[in-house]
């Protein structure tokens, strides 16, 4: 799969939330603040997930159609994927 430039960007957001939250550690910020930065950085990994499963499963049922196949478990194992995310 090419993941594109946005996905990128999305995980580069992420890895500077994570070293703010470091940072904020090392600070020994108040423990709310630090866990209203993690549950973001968990909501937006969990977005990013959602994104790469998405892409990757749209392209793989326009593969399996091409090739005359029934993509029921290309869905199947999309929809695994997201449940073991969780």
């Amino acid at each position: 799969m090419d993941y594109n430039d946005s996905v990128k960007n999305r995980l580069r957001r992420i890895e500077g939330q994570v070293r703010g939250v470091l940072s904020m550690m090392e600070q020994e910020k108040d423990c709310r603040d630090v866990v209203t930065q993690l549950t973001a950085i968990r909501s937006a990994i969990d977005r990013t997930i959602g994104y790469v499963v998405g892409s990757n499963l749209e392209a793989c049922i326009r593969e399996e159609l091409e090739k005359g196949n029934v993509p029921e478990k290309v869905i199947k194992e999309a929809v695994e994927m997201l449940v073991k995310s969780r």
